[in-house]
């Protein structure tokens, strides 16, 4: 049987990204999209806690009810909802958006950039990285309003500009989906490798479903 996976989006701008490298790395797996836009910015607002922590496992819940074999969340600001929910359904296979990145990152580089296009993402996803990395945190300003109104153009180039800050760290990491596809153009501005949320995740969740690599 087809492994079901439920990509639960809190960002319409991730969607395309994890399904392009879905299919690009996992063609035989069955996708399942849940997404709430709502979370985003209702975190952006301050409504966190445990209200939110509460939606994410109603989420998961209708993920698992669908009959999904692991569940990915694809917004890197909802860290301790996203453990909650693991809590709340183990043994579930539950993985964080950038949880895999974090790891190939750790393992790869002493010194990472991480750039990020959505604000909250700098302040919930540094303390995932483990003491030992030298983390250079850079926030590209206008990013996602850019997204948000449609231009694509606008949003790259501004990621691009943004990633040679970066230059001086081994390699550099895209903490939104929503950045992969710029991924290329941010290893040539800086001449450093780059890593990408969804394209990690999938890695690590075929290996985490006992499904060879390739």
């Amino acid at each position: 049987m087809k492994p079901r996976i439920a990509l639960i989006h809190a960002l319409a701008h991730s969607v395309a990204p994890i399904n392009d490298a879905m299919a690009r790395s996992w063609p035989e797996a069955m996708r399942v999209n849940l997404l709430d836009d709502s979370l985003s910015s209702d975190l952006a607002q301050g409504r966190g806690g445990s209200a939110m922590e509460a939606r994410f496992i109603s989420l998961a819940a209708y993920a698992i009810g669908s009959g999904a074999d692991a569940i990915l969340f694809t917004c890197s600001a909802f860290g301790p909802c996203i453990e909650a929910v693991a809590r709340a359904h183990a043994p579930m296979p539950v993985l964080k958006p950038n949880e895999a990145m974090i790891e190939q990152a750790a393992a790869q580089g002493r010194k990472v950039g991480l750039l990020s296009t959505f604000a909250p993402t700098l302040a919930s996803m540094p303390p995932e990285f483990p003491s030992s990395i030298e983390l250079v945190p850079k926030l590209v300003e206008g990013g996602m309003a850019a997204l948000d109104r449609a231009d694509r153009a606008t949003h790259d180039r501004l990621v691009v500009e943004a990633s040679k800050d970066l230059r001086d760290c081994d390699l550099i990491a895209l903490a939104q989906y929503s950045m992969a596809p710029v991924a290329d153009a941010v290893a040539e501005a800086t001449g450093r490798p780059v890593l990408t949320t969804p394209d990690s995740a999938v890695q690590k969740l075929k290996k985490m479903l006992g499904v060879a690599p390739g």
